[in-house]
């Protein structure tokens, strides 16, 4: 099993942490002449098709690179503002790799509140009294899962801790003057 991400939400639903191991990989790539027949927007600081499908091209797609430079955000690699690049007629015949782009911290502060919202319905919904929650969503193409951990394992980490240090000291490794 692969894992895609991580995030840790807080009890109050606040995004704590967030990891992402994967890299956006294009869905499609297609050299256009000009003009070009998709309808391009920004929208949360990306370009993305707004309307016109083709070739494996959706609306939702963001542009991922231009002639295989990078786009990063409204932006290629080089500076160039992406839709101002794309209307002058000079630069085509124009590769543009399309596919979906990684989230932006909002977006992701946005979603992991919403999941929270929905692990605490699912609690309060459930018939059983003390239900853990969801455990896992499940679609064609991956699973979320949702792990929770205690609370209150401070001391348990301090008691923890403390041992080990009791049996490096007395091993030898380090002590009072180190």
């Amino acid at each position: 099993m692969v894992i895609f991400s991580v995030y840790v939400v807080n009890k109050a639903g606040g995004l704590i942490y967030q990891y992402d191991n994967y890299v956006p990989r294009a869905e499609a790539e297609k050299t256009f002449s000009y003009p070009l027949d998709l309808v391009l927007k920004h929208h949360d600081e990306k370009v993305v098709v707004s309307f016109g499908q083709r070739d494996g091209i959706r609306v939702g797609h963001a542009v991922l690179s231009i002639n295989g430079v990078d786009v990063l955000g409204k932006n290629t690699a080089d500076g160039k503002d992406t839709l101002e690049y794309l209307k002058d007629p000079s630069n085509y015949p124009v590769s543009i790799r399309f596919g979906r782009a990684r989230l932006s911290s909002n977006e992701k502060l946005m979603l992991a509140s919403m999941f929270h919202s929905l692990f605490a319905i699912g609690s309060q919904l459930s018939p059983d009294v003390g239900s853990s929650g969801i455990e896992m969503l499940e679609t064609d193409v991956f699973k979320l899962h949702c792990f929770q951990t205690l609370t209150g394992q401070c001391e348990l980490f301090d008691q923890n801790l403390k041992g080990a240090l009791e049996i490096a000291e007395k091993a030898g490794n380090f002590g009072a003057g180190s």
